[in-house]
Order: C-alpha cells, then structure tokens, then sequence
C-alpha cells in the first residue's frame, strides 16, 4: 500500500506540473495571434516548424527513455554505467544532428520553404537538439524518485519562455516607442516570427545550465555492448513513437505541400493551428484525469483477471463519460473562449468540435491499449498505429485541397477511430472486457442531441446565448449524477468508511 500511496503522490507531482506547465505555455496563444496578423501567415510558420521539432524529438531521443528505465531497473546492471552510457549516446547523436543541418542548411530550407530565413532551421535544430540530450536527465530525476526537482526544472523554462516571449513581443515594441535607443541595436520589428524561436532556444539555453551541477557529478562512462542491448531494446520503441507522433502532427507537416497556393497555406495551417490550441483545453482535463487512475489501473493486475477486467471497464466508461462532458462544456462555452485567439483567426473555431472529437478518441484508445500493454503484445500497438497513420495521410491529400484544414481535422477523425476499432476488437479477442457500451452510449447519444441543439441557437446576445446553452447542460450532468455518480450514495459510504 505505501508503494502505491508514493506512486500516486509522484504521480500526482508529475502531473500537475505538466497540466499547469501545458496550461501557462497556453497562455502564449493568445500573444501569438495578436501579434501574428493572421493574412501574414505567421502563426502557420511558428505550427509548421513545431511540427517537425515533435517528430525530430521522438527521432533523436529514439526510445532511449524507455531503454535507460528498463537496463537501470535491471540487477546485473550498473546504474551509472546504464546512465552514462546513455547520456553519451544522446549527446553524441544530438550533436551530429546539429553538426548535419549546419552542413546540408540551404537544401534542408529550401526543402521545408524556408530558404529566405534558414536561421529558423538552425535555432530550431539546436533547439532539438538539446531538448533531446536533457530527456535522459529528466528520465534520471524520475528514476531518482525526484518529482520536486522534476518538476522544478520543466516550469523553469515554461516561466522563462513566457518571459522572453513577452520581452521580444510586447516589451521591445513598446520600448521601440518610448525608448528606441534601447533596443533599436538588436530589435527588429518586422522579425516577431524569428523572436518566438530566440525565445524558445533562450529558455532551453536557461534549463541545459540548470542541469549543469548534476552533469557535472555525472559518471560519464560509456558501454559498446551495453549500447548496443539498448539500441536494440529501444529500437521498436523508436518505431512506434515515430508512427505515434506522425499522427498528431504529419497533417501540419504535409499542409503547405499539398495546399495549392504555399502563401496561403500558411495563413490556413495558422488559423487551423491556433484553434486547435483552444481545442487543447479539453486535451489538459483529460490528462488530468489520465494522471489521477493510470497508476491505479495497472495497480489493479494485483486484484486479480476479473477484478482487473471489472476495473478497467469502469475506466473506459468514467473516462469517456468526463471526456463528453468536456466537449460538451468547451462547445457550450465557445463563445467566451473565442476571446483566447485574436478574432482574425475565428473563422476556424468551426474545427474545434471535430479536433476535440480526435482527442476524445485518442483517450479511448489510450484505455484500450491497456490489453496489449498488459499481456506483452505491444506489437499490436505499432500495426495500429501505422494503420492510423495511413489513413490520416491518405486523409489529407485527398481532402486538404478541396477543404483545407477541415479536411486535416476530418482525417485525424478517420485516422484514431480506425485505431480505436481495431484495437477493441482484436482487443476483445485476446483479452475481452465487458464495456458497459449500452450505458455508453446513452452519454454519446445525449452527447449529440445536445450538440446539435446548440448549432440551432442565434441568440444575438452573449451571456443569454451562453446562459442558454448551460441550460442544455443540465440533462447530461443530472443523469450523470442520477445514475453514475450518486452524491447521496457516495457520502453515505464515505461516512461508514470515516467510522
């Protein structure tokens, strides 16, 4: 018990220092697009290149993580040796890659249509590159049990990003005003695209030094042999990300290629790019949710296969049924979470409900995967994955030239409901779970009425408008406490529990 107590407690830590660190990098969104003119495309640079920088992560990285947990957990190991010599592995790769974009810099931007600012390659690229070496430091804190200083060091730079972010967007204009001589050595006004990646390699710059003290006590030995049972541990590891993070961003990858005019791709992919950021807040709730029964879910294996089986179930109801509830909350309020984005950008809100829909069913997914995870067929993982990913690509070059980003957003649909249905029913083969799927869909079905409700209100004032619509949110919540979560009930057995 105090095992799962301290796992939940670091857990806990984890969590809410990603939550509240994805929450305040958020924050962003809102000075991007006020600053960004949506007609200058700007915004869809800034989606565009941080797509590459997720898929060049998961690359350089390539399973290393997960390697250095599973070699360091391992008795006949030596954990500093394990450590080491992943630590090598990772600085000797990132900077190889760093060394290679320096090399091949003008045919990589012209390549990615960025060949009149190629510096945007080579922040970004060091950027990466860093990023990536710090993932087995940050592995070693959670390895270490040390959520404090973990979490310490991730808010650091999400502070420090804010702070230059705000300097180079806000404060130096205003300086340029009232104080030109200030700033006008360095600043440039027309180069507010450029800042937002001098931010970023500025506040990685800032946490690489925060680990210093520890890199320097750091035994840095390195294994051939132990190097290359990792590799091979780690390689199927890197597959399976690569396939996983392709999902999520291969859409704002392929967008300016396969749009017809480039220039004006870039204006659609930074409309598409800023709405699905508001879509996001739905993404942080349910991760919130993930942090606080993921550790208990796989404590469950302990009860045994039915009890487990019997959990696992109730996981995928509650989860889909929060999840409702937060498109539910998100489409009823999107009137005043408009106000996130700069109303240049509002003519995309109308993809919010289909990006929310893919996030609803990568959560569903993410529950089902538990099958797999649990009887050491993760391999079923990647051939879903990669069906996924098929469909998504195939999606968007059929699509995007005739509907733009909602065709981006109808593909990520497609591309996770055929992941989330092969793994249920191949799931349900190997390892079946009795899903409460009537009660299931009741939510769904309550889901969509009052959904489609909502796309027949016109009510010119706001907060009636809004006020309406929380009126429709009364049926969903009544039900969910009438039957799913009985208030009187549960008091009842936490005061017999209390004695």
């Amino acid at each position: 018990m105090s095992k799962l107590t301290s796992l939940a407690k670091e857990t806990a830590i984890y969590g809410v220092s990603s939550i509240v660190g994805r929450f305040l990098n958020y924050l962003l969104v809102p000075l991007y697009t006020t600053q960004l003119v949506v007609s200058g495309g700007g915004y869809g640079i800034v989606t565009n290149v941080y797509s590459y920088v997720a898929l060049l992560l998961v690359i350089l990285t390539y399973g290393m993580e997960t390697g250095y947990f599973y070699f360091a957990n391992q008795k006949e190991n030596d954990n500093r040796e394990v450590y080491g010599t992943s630590l090598v592995s990772l600085a000797t790769t990132s900077s190889l890659f760093f060394l290679l974009v320096l090399i091949f810099l003008n045919p990589i931007a012209a390549t990615l249509g960025y060949e009149s600012h190629p510096e945007f390659i080579v922040i970004m690229s060091f950027v990466v590159g860093m990023d990536a070496f710090m993932a087995l430091p940050f592995s070693h804190l959670r390895f270490e049990k040390r959520p404090i200083r973990f979490a310490t060091l991730k808010l650091l730079f999400i502070v420090c990003s804010i702070t230059f972010n705000l300097f180079f967007l806000l404060g130096c204009p205003w300086l340029m005003e009232h104080a030109p001589a200030t700033v006008s050595w360095f600043y440039n006004p027309n180069y507010k695209v450029g800042y937002i990646f001098i931010a970023n390699l500025m506040a990685t710059g800032i946490q690489l030094i925060a680990f210093l003290p520890h890199l320097i006590h750091t035994h840095w030995a390195f294994s051939r042999q132990l190097f290359k049972r990792m590799l091979s541990y780690s390689f199927p590891i890197l597959i399976l990300g690569i396939v996983g993070i392709l999902n999520r961003t291969v859409d704002k990858m392929l967008f300016p290629y396969i749009y017809p005019d480039r220039e004006q791709a870039m204006v659609q992919l930074g409309i598409y790019g800023a709405c699905v950021k508001v879509a996001m807040i739905m993404a942080m709730l349910l991760q919130a949710f993930r942090y606080a029964y993921e550790p208990f879910v796989f404590g469950q294996k302990k009860t045994g296969d039915e009890a487990a089986k019997k959990t696992y179930s109730d996981a995928m109801k509650y989860f889909l049924i929060f999840s409702l509830l937060a498109f539910l909350c998100v489409v009823c309020y999107i009137d005043l979470l408009r106000y996130l984005i700069s109303p240049d950008y509002w003519q995309g809100l109308r993809v919010i409900p289909i990006v929310m829909i893919a996030e609803m069913l990568v959560g569903v997914y993410f529950n089902l995967s538990f099958w797999y995870k649990l009887i050491n067929r993760t391999s079923w993982g990647a051939y879903f994955s990669l069906a996924g990913c098929i469909v998504i690509i195939a999606g968007n070059f059929l699509l995007v030239p005739h509907y733009g980003y909602m065709g981006s957003a109808w593909s990520s649909v497609a591309g996770y409901m055929v992941i989330t249905l092969l793994s249920y029913f191949v799931g349900q083969y190997y390892y079946p779970i009795n899903y409460p799927l009537r009660s299931i869909a009741i939510y769904i079905f309550m889901t969509v009425v009052i959904f489609t409700c909502y796309q027949y209100i016109t009510i010119d004032n706001l907060l009636l408008r809004v006020f309406v619509k929380t009126l429709l949110l009364i049926p969903f919540v009544w039900y969910l406490l009438k039957v799913d979560l009985p208030i009187n009930k549960i008091l009842r057995k936490l005061h017999v529990t209390s004695h």
